[in-house]
């Protein structure tokens, strides 16, 4: 994925804390959003309306962190 993106991958903090992926231990991630479909917005039609989540992920593994968001 980084070969497409402009984006260089970032430390990233969250509620005063540095990220560190679980799984390699690297301090590095890209960041993207996801929308977090729900079945009723789509029977609808109205899946645009739907809420976002923030992600990050590992720019070594991919391991990815999501945040909802509050």
């Amino acid at each position: 994925m980084a070969l497409f993106d402009k984006e260089r991958p970032q430390p990233v903090s969250f509620r005063d804390r540095e990220l560190v992926c679980p799984v390699c231990g690297n301090t590095l991630f890209f960041e993207r959003s996801t929308q977090l479909n729900t079945t009723g917005m789509t029977f609808l039609g109205l899946d645009w309306a739907n809420a976002s989540a923030h992600n990050y992920f590992c720019s070594d593994c991919g391991y990815m962190f999501w945040f909802h968001p509050l």
